[in-house]
């Protein structure tokens, strides 16, 4: 890239999970799982997050509650500790783990409770070395100040600072450096890029492209007959560490989002994550018709008695895929929403908004 830059991405491990182990005093050896009352495996409602030793049993966010339960139930019958997620302990520890991180970097970005950017380039005058000592000092100082664990992914685009930070989680620390991108593609599974989802992956495989060298030997215009021109171009962007390296603390404020009033304020799950849908769909066929793209997902939850909370979570490139942003809100919605508490109010809302020029996108409309 002309401007070259260098990006770090931090990814808390587990966040939630580990404020509520922090503050209960629990083992993190327990399978910890976080969400609505299982009712003895017969609940209605979905899992918030889950801790590591929970996640060896195959639970995760979103999924139903009652199939977390199956999979590793509770006492008296099972070794699953269940418990209410705590909405205000995260908002606390993402502020102090916040302030930590901002204070070393030129521009900073949060882009969830648990994640951020940090364009460190001049203060660390361009010395990838000293960037990933400032990594080091970071997980070392979150861990020593706060006691929760981080993992930290350093890389010349946010894409790839992104994918760093999953690469040796948890507690992992993980530097590319430019003239390391196309060797970190090097038998990376496609979907594995951001923004390339298992439907596009199934496609991509079904035209013998399996990885992201696989399909940058192509070149672009054979890459581009076996799926699309737009497609093709990015993918080798993405390859060759040319894809956006911008971290910004203060994007565009324009927005498109939609709210739903319920009539009577309810605490039926299923309910307010049809409504949700409904908001997401609408949004969207505005974009369409605008011909817009965005980066950011914002999830809004008003509860009785007017209480609103706004969650909100940023991706590496700009998508206009409905499908990337219906499971980014539900994943939301799963993490916030207080459970058993009556809703008044759901909203959804898109920012971060750029023209369909400059997009980026995943590669079929049919994703999953």
């Amino acid at each position: 890239m002309n401007d070259e830059r260098i990006i770090i991405h931090c990814d808390m491990d587990a966040f939630f999970a580990a404020v509520e182990t922090l503050h209960h005093d629990l083992n993190p050896e327990i399978p910890l799982i976080l969400g609505s009352d299982p009712q003895g495996g017969r609940g209605r409602g979905i899992v918030s997050t889950c801790n590591y030793a929970a996640r060896k049993y195959g639970i995760h966010s979103a999924m139903p509650i009652s199939e977390a339960w199956r999979r590793c139930p509770g006492a008296p019958h099972g070794t699953g500790l269940y418990m209410i997620s705590t909405r205000g302990l995260y908002r606390r520890a993402s502020r102090k783990v916040m302030e930590i991180l901002a204070k070393y970097a030129d521009k900073f970005e949060q882009a969830s409770i648990d994640e951020a950017y940090l364009d460190v380039t001049d203060y660390v005058k361009n010395d990838w070395d000293k960037a990933l000592a400032l990594a080091r000092q970071l997980q070392s100082e979150i861990k020593e100040k706060l006691q929760l664990g981080s993992s930290f992914g350093i890389g010349p685009t946010r894409i790839v600072a992104k994918m760093g930070s999953e690469e040796n989680k948890p507690a992992g620390i993980h530097i590319t450096r430019p003239e390391q991108v196309m060797e970190f593609f090097t038998q990376r599974a496609c979907r594995a890029v951001p923004g390339i989802g298992p439907a596009s992956a199934t496609r991509l495989a079904e035209c013998g492209i399996e990885t992201m060298d696989e399909a940058y030997s192509m070149g672009e215009l054979a890459l581009g007959r076996a799926i699309s021109e737009r497609s093709a171009k990015w993918m080798i962007r993405v390859v060759e560490g040319r894809t956006s390296n911008e971290v910004s603390p203060l994007r565009s404020r324009k927005s498109i989002g939609k709210e739903h009033t319920f009539s009577k304020d309810t605490t039926d799950v299923e309910l307010i994550l049809k409504r949700l849908e409904m908001l997401i769909e609408r949004v969207f066929e505005r974009m369409k018709k605008m011909q817009i793209c965005a980066r950011l997902v914002e999830v809004k939850i008003r509860y009785k008695g007017f209480e609103t909370h706004t969650v909100h979570r940023s991706i590496p490139v700009a998508m206009d895929e409905i499908s990337v942003f219906r499971r980014l809100a539900n994943r939301l919605f799963a993490e916030s929403y207080e459970q058993q508490r009556a809703v008044r109010l759901v909203g959804f809302r898109v920012g971060q908004l750029d023209m369909q020029a400059s997009k980026q996108t995943i590669l079929f409309n049919e994703e999953e």
